[in-house]
Order: structure tokens, then C-alpha cells, then sequence
């Protein structure tokens, strides 16, 4: 399986259509086996589509990312998973790991990998990053790095 992100430094890139370098990483099984950065060759959402399917892309992790780009791309095959932000590094272990990402690493204003029309303040209880799965995600995710 090859899972890529665009990236902005070390951390998830704010906007899938305006990225300029990809992560890639190779899976065999449960275990990472190639990671490499790629810059993407142009801009143009098609072009963008189409680049991830040469590339061999089966995941791509975003965390926001325009309607009709994500449908052209999940057109091709790739499935899109949006809403999530944080470091690229930490996201792709908790992915591995077979975490839900979208409760540990939800983009500000979303809840659960979808995009809230709740008021923030009632995140808190709803089990947003304040409490609730944002917390035994962590827990579960620094418990198992201890142990590697």
C-alpha cells in the first residue's frame, strides 16, 4: 500500500490543492518500507489527480482539500482521507497502527474527520480535542512508541 500527504515542513500541509511536495510511504503489511518526498510537477487540480495515479497512490491524508479535486481524485482510485492536521511523522505511526487519525489529529473546526456546524464550545463535550477519544487515542498511541 502507499499512503502520501502533502507536507509543509514536518507537519501535514494546510490545503491539498496548493501543495507543492508529497510524502510517500511504502507499507508492506503493518510495516513501513520506503519513505521519499516528491514535488508535484504542476499545480492543475486534473494534473494533481492524475500524478497520484502514476505515483501508485492508494491513500492520501490531507487536511483540507477542495470538493472537486477530492472527487477527481477519488475517481482514479485513492481513497481520501481529510480533516487532518498535525505531524507527519505522528499521523502516518497512528495510521499504521490501525488509530482512527481523524479523532486524534482533527483539523481545528471539524469533529471526527467531517466539518462541524457545532459551536466550539460544545466540542468539549462532545468528545472534541479537549476530551473524550482525543485523549485515549494519545494515550494508546504513547503506550505502544514506549514499547518499540
Amino acid at each position: 500500500m502507499r499512503i502520501t500527504c502533502p507536507v509543509w515542513k514536518d507537519r501535514i500541509s494546510p490545503v491539498f490543492d496548493d501543495a507543492t511536495v508529497l510524502m510517500l510511504i511504502d507499507l508492506e503489511g503493518s510495516t513501513e518500507s520506503s519513505r521519499k518526498t516528491v514535488e508535484l510537477r504542476d499545480p492543475a487540480s486534473v494534473r494533481k489527480a492524475l500524478q497520484l495515479t502514476d505515483l501508485g497512490v492508494d491513500v492520501l491524508i490531507c487536511e483540507a482539500i477542495s470538493e472537486s479535486l477530492e472527487r477527481l481524485v477519488t475517481a482514479r482510485g485513492v481513497r481520501v482521507i481529510q480533516c487532518i492536521c498535525g505531524p507527519v511523522d505522528e499521523v502516518i505511526k497512528a495510521f499504521i497502527k490501525g488509530i482512527k487519525i481523524d479523532m486524534l489529529f482533527p483539523m481545528p473546526g471539524t469533529h471526527g474527520g467531517k466539518k462541524s456546524r457545532r459551536r466550539r464550545r460544545n466540542l468539549s463535550s462532545r468528545g472534541g480535542r479537549t476530551g473524550g477519544r482525543y485523549h485515549e487515542d494519545r494515550n494508546i498511541l504513547e503506550r505502544t512508541e514506549k514499547h518499540e
